[in-house]
């Protein structure tokens, strides 16, 4: 039942994401900004609610209050598509700095290109570097939230971290605060699955790091306080969903790591 209803979630959100697009086509781009992130922010949470209607898996994000007015960097953790749509609510102007093919896409790619999002030729690695700094300047400008994936792709629960030196580079060039995010979005949407567990993810927005971090400081700590807090939140997902399936790979990690001592 659990796989029936997922591959019905996943038909019906790609034809909600379609259905959405073409219907605003004829008028989206001569709307207001304000106007088009009430759209798309109406598309993110229809989406949570199809995936907790028919997969049975609610969605929790707290921590709100951390999040300082005005320009910032998330950076969060990456482990499937959840996160995508389920920050777009909480941020005022949320931008995502994406792959470039993404904007390839037709309709798909027009839509992001409207609402800002910041593409990144992965294959330059280094040499993209300029081009992103002054995207992240414009958006800042504008007053926008820039999010982040400073491990660069979705990293299956369990996996060695890898926080890669972009998130130094724009924090130290942008003079900017981050939040950092942690969450356990992959145990429930896995990657490159179309099975749902029915549950709930969570996800937290952490206490902000301020500007003025070497990059090996900020490193450190953004991947301690993001890692720490997401195993917290995997182990209780799995304290409290004991049906969920735990792969070797998260097993061992879990095995690896001490379990905080409870206050």
């Amino acid at each position: 039942m659990t796989l029936f209803r997922s591959v019905v979630f996943q038909i019906l959100f790609y034809a909600n994401l379609a259905g959405q697009m073409l219907l605003y086509l004829p008028v989206f781009f001569l709307l207001p900004e304000r106007a088009c992130w009430w759209i798309v922010k109406s598309w993110g949470r229809s989406s949570l609610f199809l995936l907790r209607w028919l997969a049975g898996t609610r969605s929790e994000l707290t921590g709100q209050e951390n999040i300082p007015a005005g320009p910032v960097l998330v950076a969060s953790k990456h482990q499937s598509f959840w996160e995508v749509i389920a920050l777009l609510p909480h941020l005022e102007k949320p931008t995502f700095i994406l792959k470039k093919e993404l904007m390839g896409i037709p309709v798909f790619g027009w839509y992001a290109q409207r609402m800002g999002m910041i593409p990144v030729d992965r294959k330059r690695r280094g040499a993209v570097l300029p081009s992103l700094l002054a995207e992240a300047r414009k958006a800042i400008a504008d007053g926008r939230q820039i999010i982040i994936f400073p491990e660069g792709t979705r990293a299956a629960p369990g996996a060695t971290p890898n926080y890669r030196p972009g998130i130094h580079f724009l924090y130290d060039a942008l003079s900017l605060t981050i939040v950092p995010v942690a969450l356990n979005s992959g145990l429930f949407w896995p990657r490159k699955a179309v099975r749902r567990q029915p549950g709930t993810i969570r996800a937290e927005f952490l206490p902000p790091i301020g500007p003025g971090l070497t990059r090996a400081a900020l490193l450190g700590e953004l991947g301690g306080r993001i890692e720490a807090r997401s195993d917290a939140l995997m182990r209780e997902a799995l304290s409290d969903y004991p049906a969920l399936p735990v792969s070797p790979l998260l097993a061992a990690h879990l095995d690896q790591v001490p379990t905080p001592a409870s206050s």
